[in-house]
């Protein structure tokens, strides 16, 4: 199964996320993006799914820092934030996300996502 990494600081929006995806998808989780970054490089997901707002690194920084890391630099990225302002899927689209989902997520919109970029 392929691997996707949830990077959430809020553990029922990683529960969540991770139930509709665990049956079709093997699910590691970070809580915040520091560790985000250290799970993608140890783990080498084949899909991250991260909140933009989070601890220690924000989810701008570390899809950034992500693009900037050679092992890491070409797995896909989808932001997932509640704070859906005018122009930031656009910021996160620069910043290296290649998806944007704002909360409350849509399960079948996020299914649709995902599928679009790993398959499954």
């Amino acid at each position: 199964m392929k691997k996707i990494l949830i990077v959430e600081d809020v553990e029922w929006n990683r529960d969540l996320l991770a139930q509709v995806l665990e049956e079709a998808y093997t699910i590691i989780e970070a809580e915040d993006g520091r560790q985000g970054l250290e799970v993608a490089e140890a783990e080498r997901p084949d899909l991250i799914l991260m909140d933009l707002s989070l601890p220690q690194m924000d989810g701008w920084e570390l899809a950034a820092r992500i693009r900037q890391t050679e092992a890491i630099r070409d797995v896909p990225i989808i932001a997932v934030t509640a704070h859906a302002m005018a122009g930031d899927e656009e910021r996160a689209l620069k910043a290296g996300c290649n998806g944007y989902l704002s909360k409350p997520i849509d399960e079948e919109e996020l299914l649709k996502k995902v599928r679009g970029l790993i398959g499954g």
